[in-house]
């Protein structure tokens, strides 16, 4: 991953807004919250909003916020995720799935600043830098008219693109000890190293939920390890299969979901709400489902 790094160093201190894509888990947030600690605006808030696992009945109001009585529900004024952002960042990930009504709004905000919480005629101004990710082919989302050309421009100022872990194996022993020392903290356990074998087994892995799945992994180990460094089996890694797939038959129920759900993924280009149609789920569940499989 140095030439993803070696870019975020280049572009953090610009203030440019940047687009980040790459397949699920593969570390977009982790670049996010990179460029904004540093960046100029890193003593200021990285505010972050989903935009696939929110409705695209209340997507305005997360965005600009409202003001009491601007719908049933509203009974207090609310701040929006741009005010929040003010002088800092805002992390739009799952930007492909932007509600089209919308798309008009966050491009006069990212032109001009500029905006009005929902039922609101006062206009606002903000400052804020916006760093967006997806997994999906924006350009192939524009050209069937579901995405537009031009906020499409505003967002990629600069684009990086994220290979998959299985793509930068010298990125893994960075990252898992990485990982280690977070959750070491978290869980307030003396482990401080793995041990040889399972930083091999760590290479090894085919990691097909990307830095996601190894974030996992490591946690995973910190609550079983018994000494001050990560075995082998505390990973939990199930060994690669030689040649071809098992059969579904030969799987668990939660393993051929896994399947079903990276197969619709893969088939719509990534597009959450159209592979939640073709699986028969909502778009919630079925990022809960991804949440689960480390998609």
């Amino acid at each position: 991953m140095r030439p993803v790094l070696e870019i975020v160093a280049r572009v953090a201190p610009s203030d440019a807004n940047v687009l980040i894509v790459g397949e699920n888990g593969s570390g977009k947030g982790v670049i996010a919250r990179a460029i904004h600690g540093a960046s100029r605006r890193s003593s200021r808030p990285l505010v972050t909003l989903n935009a696939g696992g929110i409705s695209e009945g209340v997507f305005e109001s997360e965005l600009f916020g409202h003001v009491k009585g601007a719908f049933t529900d509203a009974r207090s004024d609310r701040v929006g995720r741009f005010e929040l952002a003010d002088g800092g960042t805002l992390f739009l990930d799952e930007i492909a799935n932007v509600p089209p009504s919308q798309q008009g709004k966050l491009l006069r905000v990212l032109e001009t600043g500029e905006f009005e919480r929902l039922g609101s005629s006062r206009t606002k101004r903000v400052d804020v830098r916006v760093l967006s990710a997806t997994k999906a082919d924006l350009p192939g989302e524009v050209a069937a008219g579901r995405f537009r050309q031009d906020l499409l421009f505003r967002l990629n100022t600069i684009e990086i693109r994220v290979p998959p872990l299985r793509q930068r194996r010298e990125d893994i022993p960075l990252l898992a000890q990485q990982f280690l020392q977070s959750h070491a903290r978290r869980y307030r356990k003396d482990i401080s190293a793995f041990e040889p074998a399972a930083l091999q087994a760590l290479l090894d892995h085919s990691w097909p939920g990307n830095v996601r799945e190894l974030d996992h992994a490591v946690e995973r180990s910190v609550l079983m390890a018994q000494g001050s460094r990560v075995r082998p089996a505390d990973l939990g890694l199930r060994p690669a299969r030689e040649g071809a797939e098992a059969p579904l038959e030969e799987r668990s129920l939660e393993e051929v979901e896994g399947v079903l759900i990276r197969k619709a993924l893969s088939r719509y280009g990534g597009n959450v709400s159209r592979a939640a149609e073709a699986l028969g789920l909502s778009r919630s569940a079925l990022y809960r489902r991804m949440e689960k499989h480390g998609l």
